[in-house]
């Protein structure tokens, strides 16, 4: 059973991030190419889903559910000790409603578009990309991180442009988008009238239905040798054979939906959520529509990416957790809306 939380499968911008690239690092690099850390970004307003019919609609293709009683977290032998995965706790949810996929880039695009918004990657100049998706030259021209040289700093790499310059999400418009900060996501949520979910919502929904099983449709990875989310199979990080059919992310209804009808909780994008993260708050914080502690520089992230392999990162379980700074973003990070009963000091 792992002990210690080692660095996960995101990259973030500060000395608060799990696995941070300083600026040093950047402004040294001595290719042309390289990006220089701006200023923080600060997210331009947006308009609230009443003045925009294409927001109101977010909200009304959301899935109510009940709420109620569930066991949250963990102490599978599998599981991570050190990022709070555990104890087994009982929660108590007000119903609410969450997206039965995370925001894909066609979505995003309209977002976008209804408000002029520019995300922080863009803003910053460059993002973290996986250096397996990117060509020898950028590759070349892209500082490594240096504790996951795997991961890139490239310059121009965002939402619109998932691996930089010359890339785009044209052929991808179902697919998650990514690139997104926990702002960002914020300012989607603000302009279509949803929220993140907390992370006991996340929990909640990601479960289906199931009690304490490791994933959304059981204990089994591949029962019957059956592929049911997308991660990372082969070799990590040299040899990705893509027998779930993806070798990067998948559209965002890709495999079976779990038995609350949500696609895709583990998998193919870590999914921020509202709270800040902390590994030990829940041990002794509200047992009744917790929302995390009340300060702390991280938030949380959900779901585990197609970037996760057992080897290194068994996180995509829907009881593992992560975090990285709110300024933060890469090419698997990602987010679902939510909305109903505001939970009681949630994370602003």
């Amino acid at each position: 059973m792992p002990t210690t939380t080692e660095p996960c499968c995101t990259p973030g911008r500060g000395a608060d991030a799990p696995v941070a690239l300083a600026a040093p690092v950047l402004l040294a690099a001595p290719v042309v190419a390289a990006p220089v850390v701006a200023a923080p970004v600060v997210p331009v307003p947006v308009a609230p889903a009443s003045v925009d019919p294409r927001a109101a609609r977010v909200a009304g293709r959301l899935t109510g559910l009940p709420g109620g009683r569930f066991l949250m977290g963990t102490e599978d032998r599998t599981g991570y000790p050190a990022d709070g995965e555990g104890p087994v706790r009982e929660v108590e949810l007000s119903p609410f409603r969450i997206a039965p996929t995370t925001v894909t880039n066609a979505a995003f695009a309209t977002f976008v578009k209804a408000t002029g918004y520019r995300t922080e990657a863009e803003g910053f100049g460059f993002s973290f990309v996986f250096e397996g998706f990117l060509p020898e030259e950028l590759a070349a021209a892209a500082p490594p991180v240096a504790a996951v040289p795997w991961w890139r700093a490239v310059a121009g790499a965002s939402w619109r442009a998932p691996e930089g310059p010359g890339s785009s999400v044209t052929t991808r418009q179902n697919h998650p988008a990514v690139h997104v900060s926990w702002h960002d996501a914020q300012a989607y949520c603000a302009w279509s009238g949803t929220r993140l979910p907390t992370e006991a919502e996340w929990e909640y929904a990601a479960r289906g239905g199931l009690e304490q099983k490791r994933y959304p449709w059981g204990d089994e990875l591949a029962p019957g040798g059956k592929h049911l989310c997308n991660i990372w199979r082969g070799v990590f990080p040299t040899l990705n054979t893509a027998e779930d059919g993806h070798r990067g992310t998948a559209p965002v209804t890709a495999f079976r939906p779990n038995g609350f009808g949500l696609y895709n909780t583990v998998g193919n994008v870590w999914e921020w959520c509202a709270d800040r993260f902390s590994p030990g708050f829940h041990r002794t914080g509200p047992r009744r529509d917790p929302a995390g502690p009340p300060d702390g520089s991280a938030r949380v992230m959900r779901g585990g990416s197609h970037l996760c392999h057992a080897s290194y990162c068994h996180r995509y379980r829907v009881a593992a957790r992560s975090s990285n700074t709110p300024d933060s973003a890469a090419g698997n990070i990602g987010f679902r809306v939510a909305a109903g009963p505001v939970a009681p000091g949630s994370a602003g």
